[in-house]
């Protein structure tokens, strides 16, 4: 066999094994793309490295971008199914609709559009809620997180309620600007994924680890 057509067909068994392995598509805001901590440090890639270290067969494609909101994600969810054709989509957006104070209506008919596509793709869909600072208002407050609860029940869906949670409030895990976590505090978010995410996983089998990839043109 000659050195070329060797090369050729390592280089395609590779691409049909990675191909073969299902994805986990994360498609968020800031809070997933990692926004102020080092690349890799993000719980997506925590979660790609934990997932090889206890034998799960997934690979985590991170289809976030800061700033995102339910309308961005809507309008890019459609594309990414396509691509990637993942076995589970993990949504965690919103935040961003609540701190500009978009009407709540338009985040639920959002959310609620990127439930049932993946779902009607074939994915496993996991909501990921949040709450606002308490400055917002009580009842604009409890809304807005009441239609997280509300998507997860309307459509049978996991929900990790509070993605922030043990992590909120606490300044040595958050940065100087209150709402982004530390790099320090990315294992904890993870944990709060995990607890969710896992009983949706296939049982462990020992595979070649797979690493984790952004999406093309995500930053």
């Amino acid at each position: 066999m000659t050195r070329p057509l060797l090369v050729f067909l390592l280089v395609l068994y590779c691409g049909n094994a990675a191909a073969a392995t299902p994805v986990i598509l994360v498609i968020g805001d800031s809070l997933s793309a990692g926004y102020g901590v080092a690349l890799g440090s993000a719980w997506p890639s925590l979660l790609q490295q934990r997932l090889e270290r206890q034998g799960y067969a997934y690979r985590v494609v991170n289809a976030s971008i800061s700033g995102d909101t339910s309308s961005g994600g809507r309008a890019r969810l459609p594309e990414a199914l396509l691509n990637h054709q993942p076995r589970i989509v993990i949504i965690e957006l919103g935040a961003n609709d609540g701190l500009r104070g978009l009407p709540l209506t338009e985040m639920r008919a959002n959310l609620s559009a990127m439930i049932a596509l993946a779902l009607h793709r074939g994915a496993r869909v996991l909501l990921i809620g949040m709450y606002l600072p308490i400055n917002y208002g009580q009842a604009y407050s409890r809304a807005f997180h009441g239609v997280y609860m509300d998507l997860a029940r309307e459509y049978h869906v996991p929900l990790v309620p509070f993605l922030l949670q043990g992590v909120a409030l606490k300044p040595q895990l958050m940065q100087t600007d209150g709402m982004h976590p530390r790099a320090v505090a990315e294992p904890r978010l993870l944990d709060n994924v995990w607890s969710v995410l896992r009983p949706m996983l296939h049982p462990p089998t020992r595979r070649t680890p797979q690493p984790a990839v952004r999406a093309p043109g995500m930053k």
